[in-house]
């Protein structure tokens, strides 16, 4: 970080804004598509507290959009499979309710290996715990992501359904 930069999470952001970093620096841009999903758009329009948007001098180098869900349905009408529902139970305590699921996050290449990834979760966490939530789900692949969760405590198992660690922690220890 240089002189005089800050970085500072956002919670919410114009979503016209959000859209066109989205098509040149988000997920979607990096991964060729462009478009934010129906999914993340669902989320963020009906309640614009859950994009949280990671700027420095201003400029949106990142982004996480989270979700509450249960260990029984991904989101409302969309249950989850058995396996899915399993592992969710055991690394939640058996609690059904009352978790969110950090759904995305993501951080520009230039922006990546200076700490701001466990400064994020530092942040969300103390977050999602004053909102009142218990837990905090997040499926990740990304070896970074991986060893953040890793770091910081959550529990963790794999999806083989999906090729994907599942990572919980609880905020009521």
């Amino acid at each position: 970080m240089g002189k005089g930069w800050i970085l500072r999470f956002v919670v919410g952001c114009d979503l016209e804004e959000f859209k066109e970093y989205y098509k040149i620096n988000g997920f979607a841009g990096e991964q060729g598509t462009g478009e934010l999903g129906i999914t993340e758009e669902k989320i963020v329009t009906q309640d614009p507290s859950h994009l949280i948007v990671w700027r420095e001098n201003n400029e949106i180098i990142g982004d996480a959009i989270w979700h509450e869900t249960s260990t029984d349905e991904h989101r409302e009408g969309d249950p989850r499979d058995r396996e899915d529902k399993e592992i969710l139970r055991k690394l939640c305590g058996g609690r059904k309710g009352n978790i969110v699921e950090l759904h995305e996050v993501w951080l520009r290449k230039k922006y990546r290996g200076k700490g701001y990834g466990r400064r994020f979760f530092e942040f969300f966490e103390e977050f999602i715990g004053e909102k009142g939530y218990d837990s905090i789900v997040y499926y990740a692949d990304h070896p970074a992501a991986l060893a953040i969760c890793r770091k910081r405590g959550y529990k963790e198992d794999y999806l083989k359904s999906e090729g994907e660690y599942v990572f919980c922690l609880s905020l009521r220890r």
